[in-house]
């Protein structure tokens, strides 16, 4: 199971996280459709501070690890990142 937290205070940031996301996730489920994904968005201001400084610019949490923090990351980065969370070769 990957879980993914997407962090940011306000809803374009996290939306614009959360497309990349999800067209990942989209790509591995079809090499691996019984891959698992958990989705959270944190706007909480403390819950954020848990993971990352940044509170405005959004930030990518990948089974807990902080993979990508200001910035919005790429499709291809974020495919990346869940395929090291997974334990497969990118």
């Amino acid at each position: 199971m990957l879980n993914i937290k997407i962090l940011g205070v306000r809803h374009p940031e996290r939306y614009a996280v959360r497309r990349s996301v999800l067209s990942a996730q989209n790509e591995l489920q079809a090499q691996y459709p019984d891959l698992a994904v958990e989705i959270a968005e944190i706007k909480d201001p403390g819950e954020i501070g848990k993971y990352a400084l940044v509170l405005i610019l959004p930030s990518l949490v990948v089974n807990e690890k902080l993979v990508c923090t200001g910035r919005f990351p790429a499709k291809k980065e974020v495919l990346g990142w869940l395929l090291e969370a997974m334990g497969k070769e990118n």
